[in-house]
Order: structure tokens, then C-alpha cells, then sequence
């Protein structure tokens, strides 16, 4: 059994099926990756996964606990975080501003803005989203206004905004939508340096199958909502039903 369990799971939009008995088991300590065609239930499942949508019917189970019908902040309290397409971060703040927020959570979900000194020791919390930085090569960069940054590095920033939280499984909404080659590729670099140093689970949704094919130890392939194949990054390469997916014909 996976860190996270999805089981029978159904969601229709009016008359469109988004998703259609999707079943998946993600391995703990693994990088799984869910792919597929535009319109094939990615977006969808990923909400569902992190409690945006409930679905008509099935089950999500995280380390054997729903997630179903929880707040965001209690997802994120059961160790899930999830990193978005578009960068989440508070713009008009500096980098580490922006890594001590999440240290000030409380745990009913709202944030400790206001007198610092009330919930412990600032240096403490300063020094643990420094170490954080430090880990996402970022350390330089820290007293930098959150908005002027390039986008790789408001995704790396992200990031250490989600990973100080020390989350078991953290979800990735096409991590590298809109960025440079070698952005995408520094990004490639720091989420295998995350998984080498860390006990995490990752499940990626992205199109560029670059990044899938380097990060991925299996790889879910959607259609039309349902699951296609399931299997390692190198028995998907080349595989007919994958093919018949992505360009409309089989492959002979």
C-alpha cells in the first residue's frame, strides 16, 4: 500500500466525466508523475487530491487518513503541501519574509502576523528559514524584495516556503510551466537534491516530459479522465497506448 491511496475515484462537471474510476497508489519516498493529453483529468485530480474538489465518489487516504472534505490548512497540518503552477508567494515581501510565514502557522490555520515576540523567538524563526535557504541555494538572495526575482527563482522559493513546513508528500502542479530551459533545468536539479536529502514523497503533474523522464521512478498516464498506463519511466517511452494518447492514432 502508498503513502497515498486514490480509490474508484469519479467527478463529473454536468455532463462532462473529468474523471472517470481513477485508481493510484503512490510509493512512499518516490517521485510519481501524472501525465496525459490536454483535458485528460489532470488539473482535476490534483484538486482532488489536496481537498479542493470532492469527488462523487471513491476515496483519497494519506498515511491511511482522508483527505476528503478538509480545509487547506488541515491538509497541509497532515504533511501534504502543494507547490502551484503560478508561483504562490507574497510579492511585496523579502525572501525571508517570505520562508518565515509558514514558521508562524498556528494550528487552527491562521498565521501569526502580528507580534512576533508573542509566539517565541524571531531569531530562532529567522535562523531556521535561513538553514531552509541555505538548502535551496538561496541564502545570497534573502533580504531581496519576493517580486523582482526571475520565475525559476520564485519557484525555488515556493519550494522552501513548502519544504520548512517538513511535509511528507508534496504535490507539483507543472513546476516548470513557463520557464526558461535552464530554469526548468536548475529546477530539475533541485527537486532531485530534495529527494536525496529528504524522507519525501512527490507526485508531479507536468507536460514536459523532460522533466517527467528525469524525475520520475513510475509515471500514471491519463485519457479523457481514466487512467491509461501505469509503469516505470522506461516501459512508457514508446508505448502504443501512450502514443494513441498523445498523437490519435496507434503506434505500429
Amino acid at each position: 500500500m502508498g503513502i497515498l491511496e486514490v480509490k474508484g475515484v469519479n467527478k463529473r462537471f454536468g455532463g462532462l466525466q473529468a474523471l472517470g474510476d481513477v485508481n493510484l497508489s503512490v510509493a512512499e519516498n518516490t517521485v510519481h508523475a501524472i501525465i496525459g493529453p490536454n483535458g485528460a483529468g489532470k488539473s482535476t485530480l490534483l484538486n482532488v487530491l489536496v481537498g479542493k474538489l470532492i469527488p462523487d465518489s471513491g476515496s483519497v487516504m494519506f498515511d491511511g487518513n482522508s483527505v476528503l472534505g478538509r480545509q487547506p490548512y488541515e491538509i497541509n497540518q497532515m504533511g501534504i503541501s502543494r507547490v502551484f503552477q503560478t508561483p504562490e508567494i507574497f510579492a511585496d515581501l523579502s525572501v525571508i519574509e517570505n520562508v518565515m510565514i509558514p514558521c508562524f502557522a498556528k494550528r487552527d490555520g491562521a498565521f501569526r502576523m502580528h507580534a512576533i515576540e508573542s509566539v517565541g523567538n524571531e531569531k530562532n524563526i529567522r535562523e531556521q528559514a535561513e538553514a531552509m535557504l541555505d538548502d535551496v541555494n538561496m541564502l545570497d538572495k534573502r533580504n531581496m524584495i519576493a517580486s523582482v526575482m526571475s520565475r525559476g527563482d520564485k519557484r525555488r522559493l515556493e519550494m522552501a516556503m513548502c519544504l520548512v513546513q517538513e511535509p511528507r508528500l508534496l504535490l507539483l502542479d507543472e513546476p516548470t510551466a513557463g520557464m526558461a530551459r535552464a530554469d526548468t533545468n536548475n529546477t530539475i536539479d533541485l527537486l532531485k537534491e530534495i529527494k536525496e536529502k529528504r524522507d519525501i514523497t512527490m507526485a508531479i503533474i507536468e507536460h514536459d516530459m523532460h522533466v517527467v523522464f528525469s524525475l520520475a521512478d513510475r509515471i500514471t498516464v491519463l485519457a479523457q479522465g481514466t487512467p491509461l498506463v501505469e509503469d516505470t519511466p522506461e516501459k512508457i517511452k514508446g508505448h502504443p497506448k501512450v502514443k494513441e494518447a498523445y498523437l490519435g492514432e496507434a503506434a505500429h
